[in-house]
């Protein structure tokens, strides 16, 4: 079979053949940083090394703030009822207050400050996160 010529002595003009764009790679400048930075984490690189190293500082100094408070807030108490005997004296529904501070009131104490650490390392570890997966600006 022959294949037929459009007639261009007619008048009718001939649409031109359409284009296709094959793209064999695309190529995107997108989120470099955060991609460089995470490999620096990924290779231990020292950029890498400086970034853990800066959350591993910030989780031990919240560690020692609050393990401050801690021994503030608890150790404090046998200080405070031997310079005020009379307080160490005192007696809440036939209990002496030292056994009922120490005792009972401790453990509400200590699950806050605990509640208090787990919440703030989390957001220390965002802000990690966020960091490294933060877009080049």
């Amino acid at each position: 079979m022959a294949k037929q010529l459009p007639d261009v002595g007619s008048g009718g003009a001939v649409p031109p053949p359409r284009r296709a764009r094959i793209v064999l790679a695309e190529i995107t400048r997108q989120d470099t940083r955060a991609e460089r930075t995470r490999a620096e984490l990924a290779q231990q690189t020292q950029v890498g090394e400086a970034l853990v190293r800066g959350l591993v500082r910030a989780q031990l100094a919240l560690a020692l703030r609050l393990s401050l408070v801690v021994v503030i807030g608890l150790g404090g108490l046998p200080w405070l009822f031997a310079i005020a005997p009379s307080l160490g004296r005192t007696t809440i529904a036939g209990v002496n207050l030292p056994w009922l501070l120490l005792g009972v009131a401790s453990f509400p104490f200590l699950i806050g400050v605990g509640w208090a650490y787990v919440r703030l390392a989390e957001r220390n570890e965002q802000d990690f996160s966020d960091l490294v997966q933060r877009p080049e600006r």
